[in-house]
């Protein structure tokens, strides 16, 4: 595991001790899984005496809590300000949004992977803001699609489907690609760009 796929997204606001204690987290439960981690173990990787990691966080519940938020708020405001960019063209907001999705979870495969895979360990208090931000991303994927059928310049018949096999593609990179023996970031995004555009039978 290099130490860069484990890194956490720049913007993050946890600076100083609280973000070695989530980047060390990171790579522990894209590892060991988060059951299979604990307090102690996640200390000594951070260098910390297994105390002091209660004064940033109440245990080790909370620290998954805080990536999974942290994880979908990152992936909201990129997918956000990039289809916002894309101007108001259906075609041109959803490759900009399978874009920078792909990206994401091809340049922190360790935090994608923890998001997703070790979410359902949190109680549904600790779970519900990752939850909401989840579901906000994906309806916005669904209403760029539906308005692309509705314009006519998709012709997806089951638009929910479509959806979520898009959004599963993506979610699967951080499991399989690596840049050392596959294509390079921006092939594997352009691929995933062409792929979901025949998903939804975009026009040529």
């Amino acid at each position: 595991m290099n130490d860069r796929s484990a890194l956490l997204p720049p913007h993050l606001a946890a600076e100083g001790t609280r973000r070695r204690i989530l980047e060390g987290a990171v790579r522990l439960f894209a590892t060991q899984g988060f059951h299979g981690s604990s307090m102690r173990e996640l200390a000594k990787v951070v260098e910390l005496q297994a105390s002091a990691l209660y004064v940033h966080f109440p245990s080790k519940e909370h620290v998954l809590a805080e990536l999974v938020r942290a994880g979908h708020e990152a992936h909201q405001q990129a997918i956000r300000a990039a289809m916002l960019e894309a101007g108001t063209d259906p075609v041109a907001q959803l490759s900009a949004l399978v874009r920078v999705n792909v990206r994401l979870h091809a340049t922190h495969p360790h935090l994608a992977i923890v998001v997703n895979s070790e979410m359902g360990a949190l109680s549904p208090d600790l779970a519900a803001p990752g939850l909401a931000l989840r579901k906000q991303s994906a309806a916005l994927l669904l209403e760029v699609v539906e308005r692309g059928v509705a314009r006519g310049d998709f012709s997806a018949r089951h638009t929910g489907v479509v959806v979520a096999a898009i959004g599963a593609m993506g979610l699967r990179v951080p499991y399989w690609y690596s840049p050392q023996s596959g294509p390079n970031i921006d092939e594997l995004v352009e691929t995933h760009v062409e792929l979901a555009l025949r998903m939804v039978g975009a026009k040529p």
